[in-house]
């Protein structure tokens, strides 16, 4: 940790304070960007949106990483669009856990890693830090795994040169992080945008039938009462909602130079959920385009079972008829496991200083955590090919599926909190809906997980 960024007295644990934290100073997250960007208090609606839009799209990309693709691809070939409305549901629930990641950091100036180091004894500390590093590096292998697939689908890479070439990554986000924050997040709107435009060229391509798609966006029983469309739903549940994004989301939103007074947190708060609702909507669409594109390709022909990437890939130009349909799939999918390496890196270094007010060199930090990831992947490419690569990314999700309920629970417990939030606390009908989401999460996370266990058992 840099002199500069600690706090008067840092060596002296401080009394609870008034705002309830146990800490009453901490180090400010992501101190090399921290309040970076300036804000236009004096300005119209529209300089201010300017000036807020960016970390909403950061945190679209875990929404839209390689972890999704395969229960996207199932879910629209075996059971056309019906489980749209599975996506919808999704997305609305990240839209009001991120609103409370982002409301944390802006009132309290913590991100939720410091806020649970401030608020829990040290045991407990380390056991969420530990389990949300294991997250992170479940979210890299998906990140590893997608990219080593597209290079493979796009240039013939051997699955394990495709897997070490992804470890020299690790200089190019450290290249952009040193060009500023803004640079960063332009890139990562690049990718998104070049990801929505090839499944806008996909949807054009596939045709689908849009009177159903609409219908697919209402929920139907049978959702639930379908054991395997059950499965597949919480399966998109499970892969929609990453828990580094709470982490990420709280930090990123204060490299905005907003005044610090109420009147600024709240308008910091309205512009920066805006940002973050609109960012979501583009995750929605993207998302939702590879389960309709699945469904209006795969459903009702005889390739209903295809669930994995590698056969989506190979079917989508020979049945669409379209040269390019394969192509621009792999290159959606290598932009996307491209734009969760930049935020997976900007995760691993709020985790690890926010639990351990500990800092680490961005380049050693981010090679401790891609190494956890290329080892396994390496080994599995290696001595399995593409059907064991398809079961590790199945088991990143799993993971990440096992600690989310270890970052929700925390977040809605902090921001509905009066001492640490004072006026911005949830309000009822928040809190409850809050709460109504997370109990759901936790209970469809644990079957997911038991059920899959069994399979492989």
């Amino acid at each position: 940790m840099d002199a500069r960024d600690t706090p008067p007295h840092a060596d002296k644990p401080a009394a609870p304070a008034e705002d309830g934290w146990r800490h009453a100073r901490v180090a400010v997250s992501l101190p090399e960007v921290h309040a970076s960007i300036r804000v236009h208090h004096s300005e119209g609606f529209w300089r201010k949106m300017l000036a807020f839009a960016g970390p909403g799209l950061l945190v679209a990309v875990g929404y839209m990483d390689p972890g999704n693709w395969a229960t996207d691809l199932a879910g629209g070939a075996r059971y056309g669009y019906t489980l749209v409305s599975v996506i919808l549901i999704s997305n609305i629930i990240a839209m009001v856990l991120q609103h409370l990641a982002l409301k944390l950091g802006i009132v309290t100036g913590r991100d939720l890693a410091q806020a649970c180091r401030d608020h829990y004894s040290r045991r407990t500390s380390l056991a969420l830090w530990v389990l949300c590093e294991i997250a992170i590096a479940a979210c890299d292998l998906a990140e590893v795994i997608g990219s080593a697939i597209a290079l493979n689908l796009l240039f013939g890479l051997p699955l394990l040169w495709g897997v070490l070439l992804t470890a020299a990554d690790v200089m190019v986000v450290l290249l952009l992080q040193a060009k500023g924050f803004r640079l960063l997040e332009a890139i990562v709107a690049t990718l998104i945008l070049t990801i929505g435009g090839c499944f806008a060229y996909e949807l054009i391509a596939s045709r689908p039938d849009l009177p159903a798609v609409l219908r697919g966006l209402i929920p139907e029983p049978r959702i639930v009462t379908n054991p395997g469309m059950l499965y597949i739903a919480i399966g998109i549940l499970g892969a929609t909602v990453m828990p580094h994004n709470l982490y990420l989301h709280s930090s990123i939103v204060q490299t905005r130079a907003f005044e610090r007074s109420e009147p600024g947190k709240a308008m910091a708060i309205k512009f920066a959920t805006i940002d973050s609702t609109v960012a979501l909507f583009l995750a929605f669409f993207i998302n939702a385009a590879i389960l309709i594109l699945s469904a209006a390709t795969f459903h009702g022909t005889e390739h209903e079972n295809v669930a994995d990437i590698n056969d989506a890939f190979h079917l989508l130009s020979p049945v669409l008829g379209v040269p390019l349909a394969s192509a621009m799939f792999a290159v959606a999918l290598l932009a996307s496991g491209q734009n969760s390496t930049i935020t997976g890196t900007l995760a691993g270094q709020i985790v690890m200083e926010g639990f351990l007010n500990l800092r680490l060199r961005p380049w050693l930090r981010r090679l401790i955590t891609r190494l956890i990831a290329i080892v396994p992947a390496a080994i599995v490419a290696g001595l399995s090919g593409e059907h064991g690569m398809g079961s590790l990314l199945i088991l990143s999700q799993v993971i990440l599926s096992l600690q989310l309920s270890f970052a929700v629970v925390p977040l809605v417990l902090f921001t509905g909190d009066r001492r640490k939030m004072g006026r911005f606390a949830n309000r009822p009908a928040l809190a409850a809906a809050a709460w109504i989401m997370t109990v759901a999460i936790v209970v469809l996370n644990a079957y997911l997980l038991v059920t899959t266990v069994i399979d492989w058992l």
